[in-house]
This record gives C-alpha cells, structure tokens and sequence, in this order.
C-alpha cells in the first residue's frame, strides 16, 4: 500500500522532509515575528511619553527590517555555519537555491525554513535592546548600531551557543530557546549602550507616562501569545518536547505576573499594570533557557522567583545601587531581560530532567545534561555540578562578550556621528526626527470651529466642545 498522494515525496518535497514539522516550524517563526512586527513596536509605542512614540516603534520595525539584510547576506552563516574559530562561523551568503532547499542541519525541513525561524530570534535581540536607548538616542546611531552589533555581537552568541560546531554548546550549556543568546544578550548590551548614548532629558526621566496604556497591552499580549513560537519552535520538531515547551512558558509566565501583582499590591497598595507587564516579561525570559527540559512544577518556581527578585532589583536595589542609577535604562532591561536571563539560567541548570534533555537533544549520553537537583537525587552530583558549571561559563562568556563588543560599537560609531541627539531635538521629540506626530486630528493652529467632532454631537447644541483647539484635547 503506498503513501497519500499528498504525503508523497517528489521533488518539492523530498523523503527527508517532515511537512508536520516544516508548517509548524514555520508557524512558530511567524508567531516570534510577531512578537516584534507589530508586538514591540506597538508596546514601545504605547509605553513611551507621546512625544516618543513614533520614534520609539519605529527604531523596533527598523531593526527588524536591517536584520533580514544582515542575516541572508552574511550573518546566518557566521552564526550556524562552517566554523571560523571555535566562537565564530565563517561569514557567507544564505540566497542560493541549492542552499536554501536542501535539509537544514537540524530537523527535517530545508535550510530555508531554518534561515526564517533563526532571522526571527535575531531580529528581536536588537529590538530588545533598543528598549534601554528609547528617548534620547541618535536615529542614525540607531541604524548604523544595529548592524554592527548583531555583526559582531549576536553571531558570536548564537554560534558559541546553538551551533553544534560552538564551544559552549560542545561544553553542554542548555540554552533551550535563548534566554542567553537573546534575552542575556540584550539585557546586558541593552544597559552598556545606555552608560554609552548618556541619559534622556532631566525631565523625561523623572516623568515618562505611557501615552496609552491600553496599546501598550496589545503588544505585550502579542508579545506573550507569540512566545508560543518562541520556545514551541525550539525544539525543530512538533514533538511531545514542543508541547511541553508550550504549556511550561505559560505557566511560568502567569505564575510571574501574579507575583510581581501581589508583591505591587502589598507595598503601594495599588495594582500596577506596567507592574504586571514587567513581571509577564521576566517569566518569559526566565522559562525561555529551560522550558522544555524541566518539569511543570519547576516551572512554577521559576515563575515566582522571576516575578520577586527582578521585582526587589528594580524597586529596591536600583535606588541604592549608583551604578544603576547613573544609567538611565528606559524600560530596565538589564532587570527584565539581563536578571531574568540570568536568573533562567541558572535555575535551567539546578531542575533540568535528564530525560526532557534526551528528547531535546537527542543524545544517548543523558550524564552530559543532568540538573544539580536530579543530580543530587540520584548520586550524580559530579554530573549536576558540571552542568551547574557550564550554565554558569555560558553566563559569563555572554557578559563579557556583550560589554566588550556593544562598548566597541558604540566607540565607533561615535567617532561618525554622535550617539545621543541635541537638545533640542529631545526638547520636541517626533516632530523634529520624522517632521510626524503620533496623534493629530487637525492641524495645531486649526480650531473645529463649524466642525462636527462626531456624529452625535451638533456644533450649535455643543459650541463649547466644537471651539476646542487640538492642543487641548491631545493626549499628555
């Protein structure tokens, strides 16, 4: 008996791919872009002060757009091909179609496939970045930075971690979906370019009002749902693996935002929403390195500690810490991506399953990825130190790497234009970099004299609504 006409191989689909796999795989690459386009631009948008906001989602969907460029011309390959050096593949073109159609190097779906599920993940690393620059940063820095670090930065990264060819993925560090790669990455270049572009304005940084809360809530629930992809995709298969994944980055993420509610709630007494936001964010980064690799349970822990020490860092520590107070890092990335990532990390390594490992990784030496907690269970503590010891080696590698690489870029470029913009810009805002604003109705010296404003009102019945000028009825 042979195969469905539809599941047999031809020459667009040869025996070695999986078509489960491939839709899946691409599903799960679109939900990650979607997270940035339109998730992050319209959070950043939304969380900005008004006069930020165009600026602010269009330094997102810049960074998304220079990324492909960057990624199918030379950077996909120094980050997941022919290795270079131990750390770093030898740059090349991902645009051939000999390249792009045959199988991947993981999973069973062609190269092309994994050249758009890899471009998401490194398309947000920047976006992420920028959410410590927001307010003050050169627009031409922007687009001159974001080639350069995902260049020198990010493939680094990728190629230590999730190249089978890298040093710290020889090493064991689980890395299950990022949370060193990007979320560790970001964190941490995210807050070295802040030290480096210098503060927003006295003002804007005593008072930075979001301009419309409830935007900033549709890209963070784009943000969230799309995390499906996210980590579901990690595993290169619609697996058992992939589902777990799934189930784990939510409740994780749910555990953390109540947390980071509660602990709001007991000490200001109100319900922040940015709070909740924040506390959702760190869940995702915390769960993101391990979340198909360790129990549900565990994932609940991790949920709870990333919800109250990133919570205690940001309201506490960083109004005693002088480092943290000089830099001004607009939406605290260094908590919410930097600590969380760490955070992950580490908690990755101490409640890894060593047979969640097997089904990720799919190696027969289980010794290799043991958590301490299953380590000590089981009298293979040596086992779950040295995994201890790689999560950690992979933290400072990534530091490191960050610090050294993002201060290089920002160095550079300073010497072509400057990396902060001039105070006046920063005076106006939008209408000064993009000659836009985000909310105009009419012009500012128009009136809606003789004006309808909708159809339920009637300029002779409302004269005092109709006379308004858009200045006072803009949104501050």
């Amino acid at each position: 008996m042979g195969l469905p006409s539809n599941l047999s191989p031809d020459e667009a689909s040869p025996e070695w791919m999986n078509k489960g796999d491939n839709a899946w795989q691409l599903t799960a690459a679109t939900l990650v872009g979607l997270q940035c386009v339109p998730g992050l631009v319209i959070l950043y948008g939304g969380m900005v002060k008004k006069k930020w906001a165009i600026n602010s989602a269009f330094m997102a969907l810049y960074a998304f757009a220079s990324v492909l460029i960057c990624w199918v011309g030379w950077s996909y390959r120094m980050s997941f091909g022919d290795k270079l050096v131990a750390f770093w593949g030898k740059p090349s073109v991902a645009l051939d179609e000999k390249y792009l159609l045959r199988q991947a190097f993981l999973g069973s779906f062609p190269t092309a496939t994994m050249v758009f599920f890899q471009f998401v993940f490194a398309a947000i690393t920047p976006i992420l970045i920028a959410g410590a620059l927001l307010g003050r940063m050169n627009l031409i820095a922007w687009m001159m930075f974001v080639p350069l670090w995902h260049t020198f930065s990010y493939t680094i990264g990728a190629f230590s971690i999730w190249c089978p060819d890298g040093w710290l993925s020889k090493l064991g560090v689980i890395d299950f979906a990022g949370g060193y790669v990007i979320h560790l990455s970001s964190g941490v270049a995210g807050f070295t370019a802040a030290y480096w572009v210098g503060p927003r304005l006295g003002k804007d940084r005593e008072r930075f009002p979001p301009n419309n809360i409830l935007m900033m809530l549709a890209g963070a629930g784009l943000l969230w749902m799309g995390w499906t992809g996210f980590n579901g995709g990690a595993p290169y298969t619609a697996s058992t693996d992939a589902s777990l994944a799934i189930l784990n980055t939510h409740v994780c993420t749910a555990t953390s935002l109540l947390t980071w509610l509660v602990l709001d709630i007991a000490v200001s007494g109100k319900p922040s929403v940015i709070g909740a936001v924040n506390g959702m964010i760190t869940g995702l980064v915390c769960i993101t390195p391990g979340a198909g690799v360790v129990q549900s349970w565990a994932a609940i822990l991790m949920g709870l500690i990333s919800g109250s020490v990133p919570w205690y860092t940001m309201t506490v520590l960083h109004k005693k810490i002088k480092l943290l107070k000089h830099v001004d890092d607009t939406f605290a990335v260094f908590h919410t991506h930097a600590l969380a990532g760490i955070l992950g990390g580490i908690l990755t390594g101490f409640f890894a399953v060593p047979k969640l490992c097997r089904l990720f990784y799919l190696v027969p030496e289980w010794e290799r990825y043991i958590g301490l907690a299953y380590g000590l269970q089981i009298g293979q503590t040596s086992a779950g130190l040295r995994q201890m010891g790689a999560q950690l080696a992979g933290i400072g590698f990534i530091v490191c790497l960050n610090i050294v690489m993002t201060s290089l870029v920002c160095l550079f470029i300073k010497l072509i234009v400057p990396l902060r913009m001039e105070e006046g810009v920063l005076q106006i805002g939008d209408e000064a970099i993009h000659g836009e604003e985000a909310y105009v109705l009419w012009d500012d010296e128009e009136k809606y004299e003789n004006t309808q404003v909708n159809s339920a009102y009637d300029a002779d019945e409302y004269p005092s609504v109709v006379s308004k000028t858009v200045s006072e009825l803009q949104i501050v």
